[in-house]
Formats: structure tokens, sequence, C-alpha cells
């Protein structure tokens, strides 16, 4: 499998991306500002799949959840499992590292309103088809939120309709592979209360209880 089947920082496949990631360049030239890979172990066992790039996060620092609120309680939750080297994320140039976890957005630049189209998901899913095809060990694939849910079941040449998303849910999709829900940790979801501290300490757990890590 060729690098660019699994990163190509010169994407500019959907139009209304490049355009905006364009804007965003030369609005704020210090900022990464193109695709996001991924990031974490090179062979793991759980795979958390996100949404999309934050405009003031993962866009700026070029790491997932680096640099935004959602990385917050992300990194902090990895951190408490015994996942991650450290709680905190602040920029691609500092120590923090994770263990046996690695983890890649449905979309990887930066939509406007943080907000892709279903035509942008489809079209930058075949990255994230890539990704799992080459990652054999994985045994859990944690999705933080509805369209990263359904992202991983189309990576996966399965049906959304077969799979409901549900926070806490788990679905069986292939021998010896868990996919789990999970709201995601995002600043609004957190705000409301929709997802808890607690309940995302609790889902984590389980992931690395169904990992075997």
């Amino acid at each position: 499998m060729s690098e660019k089947a699994l990163y190509d920082p010169r994407c500019s496949r959907c139009e209304r991306l490049a355009g905006f990631l364009e804007q965003v360049r030369a609005r704020y030239p210090d900022y990464w500002a193109r695709p996001v890979p991924s990031f974490g172990a090179d062979d793991p066992r759980i795979l958390i799949v996100g949404l999309a790039p934050g405009l003031h996060g993962a866009n700026r620092t070029g790491r997932p959840f680096t640099g935004d609120y959602a990385g917050i309680l992300l990194y902090q939750t990895l951190h408490e499992a015994g996942l991650a080297n450290r709680a905190h994320s602040e920029s691609r140039e500092d120590a923090l590292r994770l263990r046996e976890v690695r983890i890649v957005n449905s979309v990887k630049c930066v939509p406007p309103q943080n907000k892709p189209t279903p035509a942008e998901i489809r079209t930058c899913n075949g990255y994230l088809r890539a990704e799992v095809g080459r990652l054999e060990r994985v045994r859990v694939v944690l999705a933080l939120g509805r369209i990263a849910h359904e992202a991983f079941l189309r990576a996966s040449e399965l049906k959304p309709a077969a799979f409901p998303f549900g926070h806490g849910r788990e679905h069986p999709v292939a021998e010896g592979r868990t996919l789990l829900d999970s709201y995601h940790c995002s600043r609004y979801n957190t705000s409301t209360r929709r997802l808890t501290a607690e309940m995302f300490t609790r889902v984590v757990a389980r992931a690395c209880e169904l990992a075997g890590v």
C-alpha cells in the first residue's frame, strides 16, 4: 500500500474544503492548514475515529485533537487509562505518545462551521478505508459520534442500517473486532452534559477491556 493511499498532504479532491483551506492559510499563515494525518501507535489494538480537524485545533497544530477543546477530555482520559504518556496535547512538537491507540478523522481537512458535507465524507473515506485495512491488530474501533460511526462502517463495506449508533453500544463487525460507540467529546456535548467525563471514562475503559490492553 502506498503512503499516498493513507495520507496526501496536497489532497484537493473536495473543492469546497480546498478553497476554505486556501482562505485559512491566507488568514493564519502560521497554521498547519492542510490535511491532518492520523496519529498514534503504528500497530494499535484500539483505533479512535473522530470527525474532522477543528479550525483552531488540529487544523492549527497538524495533529488530531491537539490544541482544541475536545482534545482536553480525550487525552486526559487516555492518560488516565494508561494509553497516553501525558494528559495534555499542545503541539505536534510536544512529547505526547500513545500506547496501543491510533487516532484518525473521518475527514482530514477542516470544514467550514465544522460541518463536512455527505459528499466530502464519502470522498475522504478512501483514506480511512486504507487505514482500517492495514491495521490488522485493531480489536476495538471507538467511534466518536454518528458521523465517525457511519464513516467506519462505510470504510469496512458494512451497512449503517444494520449497526445503529448509540452511546456505549457495541457492534461485532468482524471476527475479533468490535465497533464501540461514544458521543463525541466536543465542547457542545460536554457543556450540555450529553457526555460527561464519567461517561467517557467508562467507554474508554470498556474499549481497553475489549482490546485486552
